[in-house]
């Protein structure tokens, strides 16, 4: 018997069995998949809510800085005697209506500022107006005039930028003195009331205009109907009165200085350099001439009081849009100054 084994012929020893790995289900996967969604999106709205906040706050500070530059606190209230000496300035501008820089709400309360510190020496009014409401102008000139009797040592004057005719002159006869450019247009002391009639086109078309009052007068000045004579008597009765006020209004505060012609008070407005002539104004300069040569106080301090924001944004939305639109259909029988 031999000793010699035949490899071929030894048994291949078995190895052992591993540890089976767990497969990985389909709900696994999916439930992966979706937690990383959930922190991914988590992670995206915690950087938007970031930079949400940071524009927020940049936009606040814009709008303060905004409001801050807008209604320009530094001067305009009781501070302004930090700077001695000065011209006080209102600025006119546009027509004299119950809203804007040439309403009475806004020039009194500038008025009242500008004479009651103590550091301007004179005021000026700087204006371009066409003119407007007689209501408005008188408000002001009667508050101009209590103010030059309250404040004897503290001349009022006006300054005339292109244009002040009618209710604007009005205004400006009750200053100390009106400076001019020789180009500017001055004048127009006249009161009208204009509209239109639309009867003829109304019969053409053949629209019927059925208009019910209580009170026989009550449809005075309506544009749809026929203005009869008694009507047109009365509106003329009412300008008369109101062109007597105005000029009465401009023999006060011009005085002596005025040089009357059949043609001053029939609505014709003049140049500056004739105006001169005529009395209605006095010399020619503008805000930084009377400042520095008249009044002697070179600094100037603006008191205009400016529209707030809350009015602009009124104005801009509904509430103007019904305003307007009513402002407009009463204008038509309202007298003007312009």
């Amino acid at each position: 018997m031999s000793d010699n084994i035949d490899p071929s012929s030894t048994p291949t020893p078995t190895p052992a069995p591993q540890p089976a790995k767990p497969a990985v289900s389909a709900s696994n996967w999916e439930r992966e998949v979706l937690e990383k969604l959930v922190f991914a999106t988590l992670k995206e709205q915690k950087a938007a809510r970031r930079w949400g906040i940071f524009f927020k706050a940049v936009t606040l500070l814009v709008i303060v800085f905004a409001l801050s530059a807008y209604f320009d606190f530094s001067w305009t209230g009781s501070d302004s005697e930090t700077l001695g000496r000065h011209t006080a300035l209102i600025e006119v501008e546009g027509a004299i209506e119950s809203e804007g820089s040439g309403s009475a709400a806004v020039v009194i309360p500038a008025l009242n500022k500008a004479f009651s510190d103590t550091g301007s020496v004179a005021v000026v009014l700087h204006i371009n107006s066409p003119g407007g409401s007689p209501v408005q102008a008188g408000m002001i000139v009667d508050e101009m005039v209590r103010l030059r009797k309250g404040y004897p040592a503290k001349p009022l004057y006006v300054v005339v930028d292109e244009i002040c005719a009618s209710g604007c002159y009005y205004i400006a006869a009750g200053a100390d003195r009106i400076y001019v450019n020789k180009a500017s247009i001055i004048g127009s002391i006249g009161v009208l009331m204009d509209g239109f009639g639309f009867t003829g086109a109304m019969e053409k078309l053949g629209v019927e205009r059925r208009l019910l009052t209580a009170g026989e007068n009550k449809g005075f000045m309506d544009p749809f109907s026929p203005l009869t004579e008694k009507h047109k008597q009365h509106a003329q009765v009412m300008l008369n009165e109101i062109h007597e006020q105005f000029i009465q209004v401009v023999r006060n505060g011009r005085g002596k200085r005025l040089k009357e012609t059949p043609e001053m008070f029939s609505g014709l407005f003049w140049t500056g350099a004739k105006s001169i002539d005529m009395g209605l104004a006095d010399a020619y300069g503008t805000v930084d001439t009377v400042a520095r040569d008249v009044i002697k106080a070179e600094d100037i301090v603006d008191y205009t009081q400016h529209e707030g924001l809350p009015e602009r944004v009124l104005k801009k939305f509904g509430a103007a849009m019904g305003a307007g639109a009513m402002k407009s259909a009463v204008d038509t029988v309202r007298p003007s100054l312009h």
